[in-house]
């Protein structure tokens, strides 16, 4: 399947609470994760904000039909992934990868020093996927207090901390 990775317009934004639902249903997966699946995501408003005030890509199939879509912010020298989505349908076909590259070159463009994200350790599509592309586990006394403010957010919405960590893609 071909696709494009662009910046996300105004009228993405409609559309990207559905393919995050979508994504998440991979969560069923792993039974313990398997609320996520059903967890409240943005919606439609705060997709526009973000698109606004952040930065998302989002990857369109040859129909233009949105499939997946990326939102990072710059954090002092630093580009945080925050979420990485790919509808159930589209996923292992290379459109997170790519999301994620864009956020890297666009990380490099602006002269940062890294890209960083938080994720789940042990499910294949989380750490091992980011590993693939170069990333590497921080240890506590690593990671940056944006990380470790971050783990501490998502332990209190309920993600089983000793199964998160912190990731980075240094790039200098």
């Amino acid at each position: 399947m071909t696709f494009d990775v662009r910046r996300a317009s105004l009228a993405d934004a409609v559309a990207l609470p559905a393919i995050e639902r979508s994504a998440a249903q991979l969560f069923r997966l792993d039974p313990p994760l398997a609320w996520l699946a059903d967890a409240e995501v943005p919606d439609a408003a705060q997709h526009l904000q973000a698109i606004e005030q952040a930065y998302v890509w989002v990857a369109a199939n040859s129909d233009g039909q949105l499939t997946g879509f990326v939102r990072a912010v710059g954090i002092d020298q630093h580009m945080h992934i925050e979420e990485l989505s790919v509808g159930q349908a589209f996923q292992g076909q290379g459109m997170g990868r790519a999301l994620v590259a864009a956020v890297i070159e666009q990380a490099r463009a602006m002269q940062l020093n890294s890209v960083t994200l938080t994720t789940f350790r042990d499910l294949p599509w989380n750490a091992p996927f980011y590993q693939r592309m170069g990333f590497a586990e921080l240890t506590f006394a690593q990671a940056d207090r944006h990380l470790h403010e971050t783990l501490q957010a998502e332990a209190h919405y309920g993600f089983p901390a000793e199964r998160r960590c912190a990731m980075r893609l240094p790039l200098s």
